[in-house]
């Protein structure tokens, strides 16, 4: 009877394990539900899959797979030690499950641009931060953390409520998540919302400006981006990465210039920027004789955009798109090209190495009329681009560069002399 029980219980066991072998670990995978809700891993627990070096092709910094968590190795540091999705995303919910060690430093970003300009990624795209704040004092002190840079902060930007901030301690896994829906931005711990705001409002750009990003002018102004991880230089810890696609909300009208001042605009370089008694935007040659830039503070990706031009003097301008400033005047980006008769008026030309992407034939130069106002016409969606000058087509290219990323919408005033130009009826709705 003994050992019937005993071969019994033998089989039950065998029985239990077999089912829990075959249950598997449920973290780092998808629920039914999820999946048909449209979720997506971004972490498949093995390999690092989907990850790289901030401004890489490969993963080369120490970033690895340990126990079904990606893992930083602590090497990290204010310029380095960054990894990054291969796909970029727009608006979604992220969650993620996390864990420091002791005055462990890390975040999650969101919106990174990458380019050969921008060496560090948080200088464009927004962080929720992860830190062990009481920890990181014991361990740094007699130094101290702002309450701009703790926990669960849209760092240096805005703070969470901190009534509602519920935090495992060291060493235990917590989970976070951000949403971020065509501007409406929400921070979430452990099942708590802690914070949310919008983004791109007259009072996010005055925070933005008065503060650590104020010498970061392209920060937190893409809609789209990689989002990365942060090694700080202390060890962390990650999984269940996943992620929600939301829609963009497209056909929405933009007002990009009132009439009156110069609200929504951002100036560059060398420029002279007004608006005269006629309502009219007019830029001109500053006293150096440099490029000189205004542009929206505002990323536009797809779009459909009519405005008017008069060239008074000279005429050497340009209407910029998905462009970016870095340093004093220098322009990343693409140009519809505002000239004098003879010089392409719109055509696309390119900035960053490639020069005329497409010029214009020698008998469409009658159709800009100069001295007197013109209608241009400029639509950009994905990387098809389109150009009319007064109802006429100009340019008709597909560029899968110029597709892959966003940027402001820029007026030029070229180097030179006796430069001005008039704008007006900026009219933009976005696909």
């Amino acid at each position: 009877m003994m050992k019937k029980t005993l071969i019994i219980i033998a089989t039950l066991c065998a029985a239990a394990a077999l089912l829990l072998s075959c249950s598997g670990d449920k973290n780092n995978t998808l629920t039914r539900a999820e999946k048909a809700e449209g979720w997506q891993l971004l972490f498949n627990g093995k390999d690092m899959t989907g990850w790289r070096d901030y401004n890489g092709d490969a993963l080369t910094n120490g970033w690895a797979v340990v126990d079904g968590c990606i893992q930083a190795p602590g090497d990290g540091s204010d310029g380095s030690g960054y990894i990054v999705t291969d796909r970029k995303f727009e608006n979604f919910e992220l969650v993620w499950d996390w864990k420091l060690t002791h005055g462990g430093n890390s975040g999650m970003l969101y919106h990174v641009v990458e380019s050969p300009a921008f060496k560090v990624p948080y200088v464009t795209g927004p962080e929720y931060q992860l830190i062990d704040n009481e920890g990181w004092e014991e361990v740094n002190a007699p130094s101290k953390l702002e309450e701009w840079q703790k926990l669960g902060v849209d760092y240096a930007m805005h703070l969470p409520d901190y009534s509602k901030m519920n935090v495992n301690p060291v060493g235990e896994w917590n989970t976070s998540k951000i949403v971020f829906d065509n501007g409406h931005v929400e921070h979430w711990l452990n099942g708590e919302l802690i914070l949310e705001f919008e983004a791109w409002t007259p009072e996010w750009f005055a925070l933005k400006n008065s503060g650590k990003w104020a010498g970061a002018p392209e920060y937190g102004l893409a809609h789209e981006g990689v989002i990365c991880l942060q090694d700080h230089g202390d060890p962390a810890s990650f999984r269940n990465i996943k992620i929600l696609e939301l829609p963009r909300k497209a056909g929405q009208q933009v007002s990009l210039f009132n009439g009156e001042d110069l609200t929504g605009w951002e100036p560059f370089g060398c420029g002279k920027w007004s608006v005269d008694a006629e309502g009219n935007l007019r830029i001109q040659n500053g006293d150096e004789r440099e490029y000189g830039y205004l542009g929206t503070r505002e990323y536009y990706k797809d779009f459909d955009l009519t405005v008017e031009f008069k060239q008074v003097s000279n005429g050497n301008s340009g209407l910029f798109f998905h462009s970016f400033i870095e340093g004093y005047n220098k322009v990343n980006g693409w140009q519809c090209e505002v000239a004098p008769k003879g010089s392409d008026t719109g055509g696309i030309y390119e900035s960053y190495g490639r020069g005329w992407l497409i010029q214009i034939p020698d008998e469409k130069e009658e159709i800009l009329k100069e001295g007197d106002w013109n209608t241009l016409r400029l639509r950009v969606e994905g990387p098809h681009v389109q150009t009319w000058l007064n109802g006429e087509p100009m340019a008709d290219i597909e560029d899968e560069l110029i597709g892959a990323v966003t940027g402001r919408i820029m007026l030029q005033i070229h180097d030179g002399n006796d430069i001005t130009v008039l704008w007006r009826n900026f009219s933009l709705t976005t696909l």
